[in-house]
């Protein structure tokens, strides 16, 4: 249940492993999958506990992940792992740093920044995060759309899923516009809408957060950048700025606040962003929990039901490495990773 990265990638795993699929969705305004900046900043959103080291191999399972996707679609996701910089802007930054650098983070002083990204050329110095980047997220979602649409074992049931009624070695679904489907698993990966699907008792802890985030019509960096309020993210011709973090329900639209904000923060930076003749702004929404962590395995109550969901500000980063886990489940094999700090009923 989800049609964003997530449920396509878990889709897609489970296919892989011989298991029959039905993949139900809907679209709707304000989707996270498509409206990402699609980082892969485990370094730098770092998470606590074991989750971090979750969130690094997130990350490394990306270039297999890619080669994958092209080899069976013909599409290459265009993947970044050039590293990502945290520019310091005064010397608070630089202090601030310095005291949550990891041990696999290197301090680049001002000349090695600006020989490396003239256009940072105004910053005091950055701490450089080997092998963080983005991945074009929108691609990455169009090539997945193509997998499934093309793969023998998945079919897609257009609409959305209202409930479902977890049995002791079943799960029914139910939707507003179709009969009933029964499997012996069902999967929660609805996104910030997880919650409103009634029988999925543990996802109401999943809300959902509006990001607002704009797009320039230049390109002037080639790593991802961090400031002290936002972030900057090359893609291809163009550069994404973001992002708010805004508890607004629902409400996918922009704000002039918000855009302002976002701009603000960009621009901060990377000043030659200013000079860009269009700037585009949107928003979408995250599904995050009260911890910020996803919510990965089954009911404790009901096994038949997984949950999938709560991502947060990591669904792109966790959704190739999400499917392999989800199969692994499902197909009753070894888990590569504890999921015990992800586990749904810890609300």
């Amino acid at each position: 249940m989800g049609g964003g990265l997530i449920g396509l990638a878990i889709a897609v795993a489970l296919a892989e492993r011989g298991v029959s699929v039905m993949l139900i969705s809907e679209r709707r305004p304000g989707e996270a999958s498509p409206a990402a900046a699609g980082m892969l900043a485990p370094s730098v959103e770092r998470a606590p506990g074991p989750a971090h080291a979750f969130g690094v191999a997130a990350r490394d399972r990306y270039p297999s992940y890619v080669e994958f996707i092209a080899d069976r679609t013909g599409v290459v996701v265009p993947l970044n792992r050039l590293g990502i910089l945290q520019v310091a802007l005064s010397e608070k930054g630089i202090k601030g740093l310095s005291k949550t650098a990891l041990p696999t983070t290197r301090w680049l002083d001002t000349k090695e920044l600006r020989e490396l990204e003239p256009a940072l050329s105004h910053g005091l110095g950055a701490m450089f995060n080997p092998d963080d980047g983005a991945v074009d997220n929108v691609v990455l979602l169009s090539a997945l759309e193509k997998l499934c649409a093309n793969h023998d074992r998945i079919s897609r049931l257009r609409g959305a899923a209202t409930r479902v009624d977890p049995a002791e070695d079943s799960c029914t679904v139910r939707t507003e516009s179709s009969a009933p489907y029964t499997a012996r698993h069902v999967v929660i990966a609805a996104g910030a809408w997880a919650g409103k699907i009634s029988g999925a008792r543990l996802a109401r802890a999943v809300l959902p957060a509006r990001g607002q985030l704009v797009s320039y019509s230049s390109s002037p960096l080639r790593h991802v950048a961090y400031g002290p309020r936002g972030y900057v993210v090359p893609r291809g011709a163009v550069t994404i700025g973001g992002s708010t973090m805004e508890s607004v329900g629902f409400d996918s639209s922009t704000t002039p606040s918000g855009v302002k904000k976002v701009r603000a923060a960009s621009e901060e930076i990377c000043p030659s962003l200013s000079d860009s003749k269009n700037v585009d702004a949107w928003a979408g929404l995250r599904p995050v929990t009260p911890d910020m962590l996803p919510m990965i395995g089954p009911d404790p109550k009901h096994p038949s039901l997984i949950y999938a969901c709560g991502h947060s500000r990591n669904g792109v980063l966790m959704a190739p490495l999400t499917g392999d886990l989800i199969a692994d489940l499902v197909t009753e094999s070894p888990l590569s990773h504890n999921l015990s700090q992800f586990r749904p009923d810890r609300f």
